[in-house]
C-alpha cells in the first residue's frame, strides 16, 4: 500500500524561513509555471553543458531546441522564468498592468527559488541568464491561440545590474532585467499558466521537477492519471536510457516524496499513474 503522506526527508530542507518571505515581499505570490513547458522538454536536464539539439514530436505538437555555446537552459535556469511568471500572474490577479519586461530583485529569487544566498549563488544567475538568452526554440506549440513560425528565446534579452564595490570594482547581482519572449507572454495573458507546489524548489534531481510538471499538467483537476513508461520518458526529455529511467521512477515509487502526488507502476512495467494525494 503506497503511503498518502510524502517523505519529506527525501527533499531539501527550506533554507529561508517565512520571515524573510516576508522581507523580500514575496510571501503572497504563488507558484505559477507555463502549461506549454511543463508538458513538453524545453529544458534540459543535464547537470553539464547540454550542447545537442533537441527534436521533439509528439502528434501534431513539434519543437526543436537549438543551445548556445554554453549550453541549453536548464531545468534549474527556469527558476527565473518561473519567479517571472509568478509575479506577473500575482500582479495580473491584482488588476495591475503587465509588461514582458521584468526587473526582478535577486536576493527575492534566491529566497523564493529555495537556493541559498552566498556570493556564488548570485554569479550563477548571470550563467542561467546567457543560457536562457542563447537557447532558441521553433515550435508548432500553440500560446494564447497562436502559433510563433520563427525561432525565438524564452528570454529576448536581459541585463544584470551589480553592486559597486568600495574599491570600483564590480561586486555582486543586485537585480536581473529580462524581456520575454512573446510566446511565452501570450501564455501568461492568457492565463494559460498552473499552480504548483512550494516544495518543487525542494527536489533534489531534475528528473524529479520534470515529473512533478508533468503530473500537474496532466492530472489537473483529475485525481489520477495513467501513462505509458516509454511515452513519460519521452514527455521528460531524459538522455537516460529507457531502463535507467524505469530504474529511477522504481526508487521514486519507495521513497514517495513527489509533492501532491503518488507515483506507482504497474507489475508488467509498462505503465506508470500518479494519483492525487488524499483523493482516495
Amino acid at each position: 500500500m503506497v503511503s498518502e503522506n510524502p517523505n519529506l526527508t527525501s527533499l531539501l530542507p527550506v533554507r529561508h524561513p517565512q520571515q524573510d518571505l516576508f522581507i523580500c515581499d514575496i510571501a503572497d505570490c504563488v507558484l505559477k509555471n507555463d502549461i506549454a513547458s511543463m508538458e513538453h522538454p524545453v529544458f534540459s536536464l543535464s547537470k553539464k553543458p547540454d550542447l545537442s539539439v533537441r527534436e521533439y514530436v509528439n502528434g501534431d505538437k513539434r519543437l526543436t531546441v537549438t543551445p548556445s555555446v554554453k549550453g541549453m537552459a536548464t531545468i534549474y535556469d527556469k527558476d527565473i522564468l518561473i519567479f517571472a511568471i509568478s509575479q506577473l500572474m500575482a500582479a495580473k490577479n491584482q488588476g495591475e498592468p503587465i509588461s514582458r519586461e521584468l526587473r526582478l530583485s535577486a536576493r527575492s529569487f534566491l529566497v523564493f527559488a529555495n537556493r541559498h544566498t552566498g556570493g556564488g549563488d548570485y554569479e550563477q544567475l548571470e550563467a542561467a541568464l546567457d543560457r536562457l538568452t542563447g537557447t532558441r526554440l521553433k515550435t508548432s506549440i500553440r500560446t494564447g491561440g497562436e502559433k510563433q513560425d520563427s525561432w525565438f528565446g524564452l528570454v529576448e534579452s536581459a541585463y544584470v545590474k551589480r553592486l559597486e564595490n568600495a574599491d570600483g570594482s564590480e561586486g555582486r547581482v543586485m537585480e536581473m532585467r529580462i524581456t520575454l519572449s512573446d510566446w511565452l507572454f501570450k501564455a501568461i495573458t492568457a492565463n494559460e499558466v498552473l499552480s504548483m507546489h512550494p516544495d518543487y524548489f525542494r527536489l533534489r534531481k531534475p528528473i524529479e521537477r520534470r515529473l512533478y510538471e508533468i503530473a500537474r499538467k496532466h492530472c489537473g483537476a483529475q485525481d489520477r492519471w495513467e501513462v505509458r513508461l516509454d511515452l513519460l520518458h519521452k514527455k521528460t526529455g531524459s538522455r537516460s536510457p529507457v531502463k535507467q529511467f524505469r530504474y529511477f521512477l522504481k526508487e521514486l515509487e519507495g521513497q514517495q516524496h513527489l509533492p501532491d502526488y503518488m507515483v506507482e507502476i504497474r507489475e508488467s512495467g509498462d505503465y506508470v499513474t500518479f494519483t492525487r494525494r488524499g483523493s482516495n
